[in-house]
């Protein structure tokens, strides 16, 4: 029991001493960032404040509208791979965060042995010597607790669970920021898809309306009223546009078949079918709330791998001073199993080991540089990400300004080229003017029409790149600060 109270009393004051110790390295904080006062696009105030990656989100898609897109999405986090890979990931870097935890305790370990054997006779230039029997054989058996223990004098332990929950945490906002960019990839896709359904509609549309005025200048051809010209213009307009709606199934193939990736499943076995019924475009309010770039999970990310390299810095500089590790073991010995487990068999020791290094070439002063370094170009990263974070915002509020008015003014020119259309079919019936003034109009409108199309689907991508930009769902965090 000595030998037990012993035990306990060294491993109890070591403990002491090691909550007392001083943590070696600098404290984290976080590195500044000069943000501008506001957004080109906004008149908002904007701050930097903590992270809030954590914030809820919302279902952002679900503003939409879309019932298919909502069921597609849904399925992001459950079948694609990449989720997987991030997921896998982030239990990782908590399994290291374990490991690193577990050095605050001891180590305890226990052991059996059983050895026979016989020493070496007494002899002398290889000749035996007389009366000196030959040594007897001996069977020893062990039973042996150890223990060992390091004391985190100079926070060494700690400064390494310090990093690795940092890193920890970082892969966890990773695997956010994984999920919020593919699900944002798969609406984008979602939307090209449903505007390449509503063009080659428009075209197939065209294309009955062109049958109908070849039809009308064969006729006219055939009773001797305009020349063969006009047949053929008209023909060659028809098989453009047969062409155009076609050409079509190309890049709805593509957009069907890597929204079928983004869920995990085979391309062979997805099939979307066509609507004419295009996803809702949000209204953004005039004043988004500045908080909400900071629910970023990159930026997030990218700031706790710099706690995670600070920390580093304290792990190499403990390294500089001597480790303290208490080592004891008791258990029997004896030469026999009969007897093996009794007081008079018992052994035991106890007892510190200091050791430190005293030379070794600039190792530990290269390796410090190294880890300087590294946080170092953490924090030009994470400076980088979050210019950039003010860029994606600005992109896709200068973009849906623009579009917005571009869409008003292209709504005016379809409406003429619509006109236009039809004052030319009229003038030519009346023979007042040739067939290549009716297909150079109808070429105007069905180009005014295309390009209708084409600023709504960069509208509602421009309106998903925003949303992304932001982290989510604007509304979600109105509900959160209300709450």
């Amino acid at each position: 029991m000595t030998s037990i109270k012993i035990l306990i009393t060294t491993f109890c004051v070591l403990a002491v001493l090691s909550l007392a110790g001083c943590a070696v390295g600098p404290d984290y904080k976080r590195p500044g960032v000069i943000p501008p006062t506001t957004f080109k696009e906004e008149t908002n105030q904007w701050k930097l404040a903590d992270p809030r990656d954590h914030t809820l989100r919302g279902k952002w898609w679900e503003i939409y509208g879309d019932i298919q897109l909502n069921a597609l999405v849904q399925q992001v986090s459950i079948s694609n791979q990449n989720i997987h890979s991030a997921e896998a990931q982030y239990r990782q870097a908590l399994a290291l965060l374990g490991v690193a935890r577990a050095r605050y305790l001891p180590t305890l370990s226990g052991s059996f042995a059983h050895t026979r054997g016989q020493g070496a006779s007494s002899t002398n230039a290889g000749v035996t010597i007389p009366g000196n029997p030959t040594p007897a054989i001996i069977n020893t058996n062990r039973i042996l607790m150890n223990a060992t223990w390091e004391a985190d004098l100079w926070g060494r332990i700690g400064r390494t669970v310090e990093s690795n929950q940092a890193s920890a945490e970082a892969s966890a906002a990773d695997l956010q920021s994984a999920l919020l960019s593919i699900q944002s990839t798969l609406v984008q896709t979602y939307f090209q898809l449903r505007i390449n359904d509503v063009q080659r509609k428009l075209l197939e549309q065209t294309t009955i309306a062109y049958k109908r005025s070849l039809q009308i200048t064969q006729n006219r051809y055939e009773a001797g009223i305009v020349g063969r010209a006009d047949v053929v213009q008209a023909d060659t307009q028809l098989k453009s546009t047969q062409a155009q709606a076609i050409d079509l199934g190309v890049q709805r193939a593509q957009f069907e078949h890597a929204i079928a990736v983004l869920i995990g499943k085979a391309p062979s076995n997805f099939l979307i079918k066509p609507t004419l019924i295009l996803p809702n475009l949000p209204e953004f309010p005039a004043g988004l709330p500045s908080e909400l770039l900071e629910r970023r999970p990159d930026i997030a990310a990218a700031e706790r791998r710099i706690k995670a390299a600070n920390a580093q810095i304290g792990v190499i500089q403990a390294a500089y001073f001597p480790s303290l590790i208490l080592g004891a073991s008791t258990g029997y010995q004896s030469s026999l199993l009969s007897n093996l487990i009794s007081l008079p068999r018992r052994v035991w020791s106890i007892g510190p080991n200091i050791a430190a290094t005293l030379f070794d070439g600039g190792v530990r002063s290269s390796q410090k540089e190294q880890a300087i370094a590294l946080f170092d170009k953490s924090v030009a990263d994470y400076r980088q990400i979050v210019l950039a974070g003010f860029q994606e915002v600005e992109d896709s509020l200068s973009t849906l300004r623009i579009l917005s008015e571009e869409a008003k003014v292209q709504f005016e020119a379809k409406r003429s080229a619509q006109e236009a259309v039809t004052l030319f079919n009229n003038q030519y019936l009346a023979g007042t003017v040739s067939y290549l003034n009716v297909v150079t109009a109808q070429a105007t409108a069905l180009d005014a029409d295309i390009r209708s199309f084409n600023i709504t689907g960069r509208r509602l991508l421009a309106s998903t790149a925003l949303l992304k930009a932001l982290g989510g769902d604007w509304r979600s965090e109105r509900k959160n600060l209300n709450q």
